[in-house]
């Protein structure tokens, strides 16, 4: 080992000066800045992931809820041609739409009975980002 002629340690080149001293201010900040530009891209995807599974917890409630309505029509009342609509709470509305696509008459006799063929179209909708959205179910039905 080499020492100096006061008896220290040896002398250290002055690149190896400035590599002991850390880092400098402009290198602290740039690094920060990368930081921050990654760190708000992992919270846009996140935000965006958790938008995604909202909405999918909207159009499933909404495929329940169709579905729940479509089993009802023809077997609690007569299935009537129109449009009904009506709000079927925590801000999901419904529209009903029945069309009579064919009748035929079953049996021989005077009061032969009448069986009728129905289009059926059910439409549920909430408010979502950016407007409404729906979700639609269609089915034939005797009645």
């Amino acid at each position: 080992m080499l020492r100096d002629d006061a008896g220290g340690s040896p002398p250290v080149p002055h690149a190896a000066q400035a590599a002991a001293r850390g880092f400098t201010l402009l290198e602290i900040v740039v690094a920060l800045a990368i930081a921050g530009l990654a760190l708000v891209g992992l919270f846009r995807a996140g935000s965006g992931g958790v938008f995604a599974v909202d909405a999918a917890g909207h159009v499933n409630e909404a495929v329940e809820r169709a579905q729940s309505r479509l089993a009802a029509i023809g077997r609690i009342a007569t299935i009537i041609p129109g449009e009904t609509e009506g709000d079927d709470g925590d801000g999901y509305r419904w529209l009903i739409r029945a069309r009579r696509l064919a009748s035929l008459q079953v049996g021989t006799g005077a009061p032969a009975p009448t069986v009728t063929l129905f289009e059926i179209e059910i439409a549920i909708s909430w408010k979502a980002r950016g407007g409404r959205r729906s979700v639609v179910l269609n089915s034939l039905r005797l009645g």
